[in-house]
């Protein structure tokens, strides 16, 4: 396991365009997989609810994840590169914070559409918005490009728990 570990860490220099791929790819997948807690409440449940002011078309979600999780995905390979060398416990504890977010990502889909749960779903965008903003200020301490990639993230989840609030107060 350490042999594999170490290898992994120096793959972003020694295959820069594989390593970038690999970091992408694990952003889509794990990012995707709240699409089965979607699919759960998405027919039913959620077209029930009373939408807020300016939801925006269900369609519109689908391209917006996917260019936030590409954009992830390009700035976790950044810090990735940065695990090596002087910066390599700044880019540890921002990857383990990356990796935190992205659960409470996926969580928000199981609260949200799994539990249909407006409340939970509440809390636990409020809660990856705050993980958001502290990781992009730990990827600023490795790659201030990593950072400035997760912004429009930070944009979406802001309107998201807009959208998460409205539905809240409304059902």
């Amino acid at each position: 396991m350490v042999e594999l570990l170490s290898r992994l860490r120096g793959l972003p220099d020694r295959r820069p365009l594989v390593s970038l791929g690999l970091s992408v790819a694990a952003c889509l997948v794990v990012g995707s997989s709240g699409s089965i807690f979607t699919a759960m409440g998405l027919r039913s449940w959620y077209p029930s609810l009373t939408e807020p002011a300016f939801a925006p078309p269900s369609w519109v979600f689908g391209p917006v994840w996917t260019t936030l999780f590409v954009l992830m995905g390009v700035a976790a390979w950044l810090v990735w590169r940065g695990a090596v060398g002087s910066d390599a416990n700044a880019a540890r504890t921002a990857l383990v914070a990356f990796a935190g977010q992205f659960v409470l990502n996926v969580a928000w889909s199981a609260a949200f559409f799994g539990l249909q749960s407006t409340t939970l779903g509440l809390v636990v965008v409020v809660a990856l918005w705050l993980a958001i903003a502290v990781t992009i200020w730990l990827f600023a301490r490795v790659d201030r490009r990593a950072a400035a990639l997760l912004v429009p993230y930070l944009a979406w989840v802001t309107f998201a728990t807009y959208l998460t609030y409205g539905y809240w107060i409304l059902n």
